[in-house]
């Protein structure tokens, strides 16, 4: 069967597990988060004996094909899973997503977790913001990101939407707004992602040793 639309990350090596019996079909779609601009979706884990070290996923319609190598444990399976899925999301925003997106995106997210009681006059991208994430004027109804969330996972960008949206709402970071926050149900994940990418932009940048 031929994928209605490939995104196919070919050469990721997942470690090294204990051999296990391979299944013979495919497991159920189960239901996760679809990607940006996208209604919710499947995933389908496929097992090969064939392959041996590599992971590989691919939209498929709106399902999401994951295949992996027969002897992957089941925790194993998962945490790729998340991984592949972040990689598409990250592969996808980075191409869809203009400010029109951002903005229809925005609504969507306040609809969902905010009872539509989020609502913004303007969602853009902002080249400027070399500090913070996002920002929000509320007095304007105005929401800015940063474009260095562009082709990070769609959970993380959703985040920093919800955070601002949330301003419009609550101005400080009071108890209130950490509140309305909790209606998010990946903020967590979200938090813990981008003070990674803080921490590793802090790492020194060391110079290659000599060669002997």
């Amino acid at each position: 069967m031929s994928a209605d639309r490939s995104a196919s990350l070919a050469g990721e090596t997942p470690p090294h597990s204990a051999a296990r019996p391979p299944h013979g079909a495919a497991r159920p779609p189960r239901g996760v988060p679809g990607p940006l601009g996208r209604g919710p979706g499947a995933v389908e884990v496929r097992r090969s004996t064939r392959r041996r070290r590599t992971v590989s996923a691919y939209r498929e319609g709106d399902r999401t094909i994951v295949l992996i190598p027969a002897r992957m444990s089941e925790a194993e399976e998962q945490r790729w899973v998340r991984v592949m899925l972040d990689k598409l999301a990250a592969q996808e925003s980075k191409r869809m997503l203009g400010d029109a997106e951002l903005a229809a995106r925005a609504e969507w997210l306040s609809e969902q977790y905010l009872g539509g009681r989020a609502r913004p006059v303007s969602v853009r991208w902002v080249t400027n913001q070399n500090t913070r994430w996002g920002s929000c004027t509320p007095s304007e109804g105005s929401i800015r990101l940063s474009h260095r969330l562009q082709g990070m996972p769609e959970y993380v960008v959703d985040y920093v939407l919800v955070h601002e949206l949330a301003h419009l709402l609550v101005p400080g970071h009071g108890p209130r707004f950490w509140r309305l926050l909790e209606s998010y149900p990946r903020t967590e994940r979200a938090r813990g992602y981008l003070e990674g990418v803080v921490a590793a932009a802090r790492l020194p940048h060391l110079s290659p040793a000599p060669a002997e």
